[in-house]
């Protein structure tokens, strides 16, 4: 038991958290005469060290991730939710929305494509709230720095607040304020192509150079706020705003991810200095949801497909959700990390 202990966090530290790259940056500083102690040193070597091991997580992630996508193009998987109904469809929606592009602005068309091929309101937006909040990537990246225990629940709550939120959108009926083009859009169903083993590869090559591209951006601001987070901001500034002892802390923290714009690869690494500096667990992930899953871009690009109505419960019902998962982890804080 004590070998499979240390293989695992052997795994998780140097293979997933790649501590030895840290260590190897660290002294590459340090010959070159900076203090890796001080502001400056310190601010360079978590950049470097973050910037490094996210884009190589990265690039495994959306290769694996878009190989086995090309085995479910739109059409496969609206006749395979199509053959489920009530709590199950939602659960197969949230699930394969955990193999899905990894930020909401990304999802909403094919959201939209599945709501004008008849599929219910309540299996479309479960799949809508869990692909950018549980990505697949989320969960090894989140391991990377968290741990496992943290990873998993993250991902198993993230998947409960999809599947609720669609059922309860469901239940209230809200498919009659999903705006009529989208209701009435056609369709047309296109056959499947017989793809290679070669044309998954070129399909995922051509995915991950996408979306590198894409997210790069975000990661570099996301890693460059949280260096500045990690070496700069004293600590007790973090602890009196975001800390356990402010009641309020996971409610502002979600409040302020909602109008940001990020993927979960440029919010972990603020998320991750935050933590370091005594910002409860449940509030710092509190914020990555909210990034992830109501950002303005999103929001005003899903005001397109349905009316105020249900955008605004949409809204209410994933803050709150994501607001009860904050305040979860942070009583159980002491238990998962």
């Amino acid at each position: 038991m004590e070998f499979i202990q240390n293989a695992w966090l052997f795994f998780q530290n140097q293979i997933l958290g790649m501590q030895w790259l840290n260590t190897l940056i660290g002294k590459g500083l340090s010959a070159l005469g900076l203090d890796v102690t001080g502001i400056l040193g310190g601010s360079l070597q978590f950049f470097l060290y973050d910037v490094i091991k996210i884009f190589v997580l990265l690039s495994l992630l959306i290769f694996g991730i878009s190989y086995i996508q090309s085995y479910f193009p739109p059409e496969r998987t609206k006749k395979i939710l199509g053959r489920f109904h009530g709590i199950w469809a939602n659960i197969l929606a949230a699930l394969l929305g955990t193999v899905t592009p990894f930020c909401s602005c990304s999802s909403i068309p094919i959201f939209m494509g599945f709501t004008s091929a008849g599929l219910p309101i309540g299996v479309t937006f479960s799949f809508l709230i869990s692909s950018p909040m549980v990505d697949l990537g989320s969960l090894v990246l989140l391991m990377s720095i968290f741990g496992a225990r943290v990873a998993v629940v993250y991902v198993v709550l993230g998947l409960c607040i999809a599947v609720i939120g669609g059922t309860m959108l469901e239940k209230l009926k809200m498919e009659r304020y999903v705006e009529d083009f989208i209701k009435n859009a056609s369709h047309v169903e296109i056959q499947e192509g017989q793809l290679t083993r070669k044309d998954r590869i070129a399909y995922a090559k051509e995915q991950l150079l996408h979306t590198v591209k894409k997210v790069a951006p975000y990661i570099f601001l996301g890693v460059g706020i949280g260096a500045v987070i990690h070496n700069v901001i004293p600590q007790d500034w973090v602890e009196s705003i975001l800390g356990s002892n402010n009641p309020l802390a996971v409610i502002l923290a979600t409040l302020v991810g909602v109008p940001m714009y990020a993927d979960i690869f440029g919010t972990i690494p603020v998320a991750e200095s935050l933590l370091f500096k005594g910002a409860g667990l449940g509030t710092v992930l509190s914020f990555m949801m909210a990034v992830t899953t109501l950002s303005l871009p999103s929001m005003i690009m899903l005001k397109r497909a349905v009316k105020p109505r249900l955008l605004g419960m949409f809204i209410t019902i994933c803050t709150a959700g994501i607001v009860m998962v904050g305040y979860l982890f942070n009583i159980f804080q002491g238990i998962l990390l």
